[in-house]
């Protein structure tokens, strides 16, 4: 395999090409979805089918205050905390709702339907 470019050693200080296993979250995760936690928040749950996939996310981290606010376009302090469930196989994270459950302009009541940004995330498992 080639190196990198000449120009761009100086940038990424190296000479050698990594390549990831990079993939979408919805293809890694047995389960991704949303749901309403109270009117004012929605809690994401991504949950894996095994131990192996479980213990690899949590020690890479793909689901951090700051990866949830790039998929969805908000401030990380949107999202309010990142919980791991090792016995569940899962990681959890609530953010705030961009409006309560059930205000004029709100489309999703249940916060059933909001978990696609997420499903489309990029992970290199």
């Amino acid at each position: 395999m080639r190196g990198l470019p000449a120009e761009w050693k100086t940038i990424f200080k190296t000479d050698k090409v990594q390549v990831m296993n990079m993939r979408k979250l919805k293809d890694a995760a047995k389960i991704v979805r949303s749901k309403n936690s109270g009117p004012f928040e929605l809690t994401l749950d991504v949950i894996f089918a095994d131990d192996e996939t479980f213990e690899k996310a949590s020690r890479a981290k793909i689901i951090t205050k700051e990866s949830v606010a790039a998929a969805y376009g908000i401030d990380a302090d949107m999202v309010l905390d990142i919980i791991e469930f090792p016995v569940a196989r899962a990681i959890k994270a609530t953010l705030i709702r961009p409006l309560p459950s059930g205000n004029l302009g709100e489309r999703d009541v249940y916060g059933a339907q909001q978990h696609a940004p997420l499903m489309e995330m990029g992970v290199d498992l």
